[in-house]
């Protein structure tokens, strides 16, 4: 018998970016990239472990904006004409690296890779990698869980519950939609956490989230098992914690694991080292070098004189690392076993684009950690939080500590210098949003168009991610102009409606470019408790967008 359990949780998640008014758009690749290095390797993995018969249990949040992306034709469509231009410059590859044996047998490599996920993206799963992950549940395998519509960051919106009611609600929704069943979990983004959240994911089935390891240790009244067992909340909503210990094996920069010398080195790439001329016809129109993928250096060190990447040295340190994680965990189960009077769950969440986009072994090291917890041990079981609270549902009630897992665990990374500037636009759009839903509770026709395209502009202009990037400061213009221009639409929608004039014509244009949530209900932000009348400021559409 198992004397207790580790969850592994793969967050999967990208930021809504599609743009059909060009051909090519730059951000698009971020998404192309995802599926090529991280989403088509996971799908392999989990493939290879139910045909070997492979017992295990994980968990998968897919976000909205990620499920709306896989499932819209004309991104699928683009990214068909994305890998077949990186099936091209790999046939190059090979042909130029002929007579340079190291990197040679590694452009066959890639060559036959991006092959093989042109095969699984377009035969096997027809184009919809939605069915892979239904599948995989289907099966018993992988639990699949939500995330907020557009992984907005939930803390900075309690001024306004009708907006974090929306996020929710339209996350649930699109989930129930895409995938054909309710959720009974959720990934909030960011970890971001404030009590009282619970009662929001209580309203809309939700039976458990994550918090950060502080969430749950600063609780009140102090957690009796700490990270290793789920809390319920007033609500009645359970909350696991993240476990530190194996998050810093994975995670840390400077003590995880993806960083070892014999790993592949992601910041080279020829699409950055080789001569311009010869890689300018892989590149966008604005000749702007990008990443192609194809990486022919493992990290070597601290050093610019990388060495050539060998990938079965690679392979053999990720089995050795899968076999030392789970070593830690045998041990740290083993310890709190001695002490607790219920098996312990070690809760273990990750990016899931940590693995194969910027950790090109994470797939194999998951692989190898999911067969040796299989085979090579009997202290721990690979669950799902879902199947804990079956085993145990039972837990302690007390109220989680205001968290996050940004930098500091608050909410510094989404609230500091580089992105305050964004909220207070926000917080106005939220309330006038809320105030055309209780002016117009039965709208229909080009009305209810508008009122529809005004929940969506508004989502978009929420999602955590502009702000986050603003933070970091990579792509900060896309970012800002994105915030902009969600906010500078939501705008002229709204001032529309209150003079009672609606564009048809630049209606139908927003909505064919920012066409996610295409079940999206407006009402979704009445609330009844409100005034009808609330006073707003009257500002035009000239004057909001120059008030950034």
């Amino acid at each position: 018998m198992e004397k207790g359990y580790l969850a592994l949780v793969l967050h999967a998640h990208l930021p809504y970016v599609r743009h059909p008014e060009r051909p090519r758009f730059l951000e698009e690749d971020w998404f192309f990239e995802a599926i090529t290095e991280t989403y088509v390797p996971l799908i392999k993995v989990f493939d290879r472990l139910i045909d070997d018969g492979v017992p295990f249990r994980i968990t998968i949040s897919l976000s909205p904006p990620l499920m709306s992306m896989l499932n819209d034709p004309l991104l699928i469509e683009r990214y068909g004409r994305h890998l077949d231009n990186l099936i091209t410059l790999a046939e190059r590859e090979v042909e130029r690296t002929r007579w340079v044996p190291a990197f040679h047998e590694l452009a066959l490599m890639y060559l036959s890779l991006f092959r093989e996920v042109r095969y699984i993206v377009f035969e096997k799963y027809g184009a919809c990698l939605l069915r892979a992950f239904k599948k995989f549940f289907d099966a018993g395998r992988v639990e699949l869980i939500t995330c907020a519509a557009t992984h907005g960051y939930l803390p900075m919106m309690r001024l306004n519950r009708e907006a974090l009611r929306a996020q929710v609600g339209v996350g649930v929704q699109t989930f129930r939609n895409l995938m054909g069943f309710n959720p009974k979990g959720i990934w909030l983004p960011e970890c971001g956490y404030f009590p009282g959240l619970d009662e929001i994911l209580k309203e809309y089935g939700i039976r458990y989230f994550f918090t950060d390891s502080h969430g749950i240790m600063h609780a009140v009244p102090r957690p009796k098992y700490g990270v290793f067992a789920p809390l319920y909340c007033p609500s009645g909503t359970a909350v696991f914690a993240r476990d530190m210990e194996s998050s810093k094996q994975v995670w840390s920069a400077s003590e995880g694991y993806p960083g070892d010398p014999v790993y592949r080195e992601f910041y080279r790439d020829i699409g950055y080292d080789l001569e311009y001329d010869y890689i300018r016809p892989f590149l966008h129109d604005d000749g702007i070098r990008v990443n192609t993928g194809i990486k022919y250096y493992r990290i070597t060190g601290a050093t610019s004189n990388k060495e050539p990447y060998v990938p079965w040295t690679a392979l053999e340190k990720a089995a050795v690392h899968a076999g030392n994680f789970m070593f830690n965990r045998e041990q740290q189960v083993g310890y709190l076993a001695e002490f607790l009077d219920r098996k312990p769950i070690v809760v273990s969440p990750y990016d899931a684009e940590l693995f194969g986009h910027w950790w090109f072994e994470g797939p194999d090291w998951l692989n190898y950690l999911i067969r040796k917890t299989a085979y090579d041990q009997k202290n721990i079981k690979l669950i799902t939080p879902g199947d804990y609270l079956k085993l145990y549902p039972k837990n302690q009630v007390a109220v989680p500590s205001e968290s996050s897992w940004g930098y500091k665990g608050f909410h510094e990374v989404w609230l500091e210098g580089s992105n305050d500037w964004i909220y207070r636009h926000l917080h106005q759009a939220a309330a006038r949003m809320t105030e055309l839903a209780n002016d117009h509770p039965g709208a229909d026709g080009q009305l209810r168009r508008a009122l529809n395209q005004a929940a969506r502009e508004l989502l978009l202009a929420q999602s955590s991610d502009w702000a986050f990037i603003m933070k970091t400061g990579t792509m900060t213009a896309y970012a800002i102009r994105r915030t902009k221009d969600h906010l500078h639409r939501f705008t002229c929608i709204y001032e529309s409606i209150k003079a009672g004039h609606i564009d048809d014509g630049w209606l139908s244009d927003i909505e064919y470019k920012d066409n996610l949530f295409p079940d999206i209900d407006y009402t979704i932000y009445h609330s009844p408790w409100r005034s009808a009348n609330q006073p707003q400021k009257a500002v035009t559409c000239k004057k909001e967008l120059g008030a950034f």
